[in-house]
């Protein structure tokens, strides 16, 4: 099952909540990295979320690796981990509206960075 599918052991208007949130944060983001005003700099950020609260897709071009979403507190956030080959980020992010607000820490470069998503 999807996460829009509902989730096991939730009551009908918990189920509906959950898979809307899930349904919102899904699918295909443009994640703004930019560090100076006016100069783009993005890259493409796909969230899978499955019915198991398991997220796979891609951050930065890099896969997914071990994600988790939730819905709580009225709001769906996820967290993931991705690599570069030299290091681990690690990533938590939530749908606000319509955009994702979020943050990545990339351990082995030593620095968090703090970025916002849109729908391409």
């Amino acid at each position: 099952r999807n996460a829009v599918d509902g989730v096991a052991g939730a009551g009908v208007a918990g189920r509906t909540s959950i898979a809307q949130g899930a349904a919102g944060l899904a699918g295909a983001w443009v994640v703004d990295l930019s560090t100076e005003p006016g100069v783009a700099y993005t890259k493409p950020m796909l969230l899978n979320l499955a019915a198991d609260h398991a997220v796979t897709g891609s951050f930065y071009e890099s896969d997914i690796i071990a994600g988790r979403w939730q819905t709580a507190r009225g709001r769906t956030c996820v967290s993931f981990r991705t690599t570069d080959g030299v290091g681990m980020y690690h990533t938590a992010a939530c749908l606000i509206g319509d955009h994702v607000e979020g943050q990545t820490w990339a351990e082995a470069r030593g620095f968090l960075f703090n970025w916002n998503a849109g729908r391409g």
